[in-house]
């Protein structure tokens, strides 16, 4: 039985840190490892990227694409997900499956823009379920209607020309 004062270490789990600065024979006195006089000899240096007042590499690039301003973010959710959480029975598929209802079930946390079906690995055999999404895949629409489901998607209803 080993007793607390005898506890170590294993050999070779932890090494002392180099003591920088601490004389010619420690290998790393005078300079400490840092070279001569100038900008990186002293603490605090943030010259990444500069080229010595020629304009620097990434500055002379071209500029390329666009960030959207205003992206929105779906929850995306796979059919066989949903369809584990109705065998369980924590998903009830009476009413109308919306994003509130997979709150509810605790198939998605929040709901962010919206929640997009995608068709999952394994097949979605639920009969009758009736989903209001905001968006889900053709693979995902033709899925359900197979199964005898509906698919309403109000956002994604064509927009009437002026």
């Amino acid at each position: 039985m080993t007793r607390l004062n005898e506890l170590r270490d294993n050999p070779g789990s932890s090494k002392n840190r180099i003591r920088v600065g601490r004389g010619i024979g420690s290998g790393v006195g005078k300079t400490g490892g840092r070279g001569g006089k100038g900008q990186t000899a002293r603490s605090g240096v943030a010259i990444n990227g500069f080229e010595g007042g020629q304009m620097p590499l990434h500055m002379r690039m071209p500029k390329r694409g666009f960030n959207v301003p205003n992206v929105k973010s779906y929850n995306a959710v796979r059919l066989d997900r949903i369809q584990d959480y109705i065998n369980s029975g924590k998903l009830d598929i009476k009413g109308v499956v919306d994003a509130e209802a997979l709150i509810k079930a605790g198939v998605i946390r929040r709901a962010l823009d919206g929640v997009r079906l995608v068709l999952g690995a394994a097949e979605f055999k639920a009969k009758k379920v009736s989903f209001k999404v905001h968006h889900a895949s053709k693979g995902a629409i033709a899925a359900i209607e197979a199964a005898g489901g509906k698919v309403d998607m109000p956002e994604a209803a064509p927009k009437a020309e002026a």
